[in-house]
């Protein structure tokens, strides 16, 4: 779905379809330390931007939002894992290093080629 920023994300929802006035992130959802989400923090959100450069079925984001001091610098803050591999993928838009190695063509970026 299109998110308030302007961009596709699989994990915003909304409905306003008759009367509803529903929008939510179901990756902020999912966390439960998270703090409430605002549609406002979709703009520097960057998630959509991980979705789109990496399309891997084994990477699994958590995502929840965290505020600074006196409630400033509101941010979504993004882990990633892969769930192949059983680790934690530092660069969630590079993807799973080992996924990359089982990949023809992909060990050169990498330096395994």
């Amino acid at each position: 779905m299109i998110t308030p920023a302007g961009k596709e994300c699989r994990f915003y929802y909304q409905d306003f379809h008759r009367g509803h006035s529903l929008q939510e992130c179901r990756l902020v959802q999912a966390n439960l330390k998270s703090k409430p989400w605002k549609s406002t923090d979709c703009q520097q959100c960057p998630v959509p931007e991980i979705l789109l450069a990496n399309s891997s079925p084994n990477l699994v984001l958590e995502g929840g939002i965290k505020v600074g001091i006196m409630g400033m610098n509101r941010r979504m803050e993004v882990n990633a894992f892969c769930s192949k591999h059983l680790v934690d993928v530092p660069e969630p838009q590079v993807g799973c290093k080992q996924c990359a190695l089982e990949k023809p063509g992909l060990r050169e970026l990498f330096g395994e080629g």
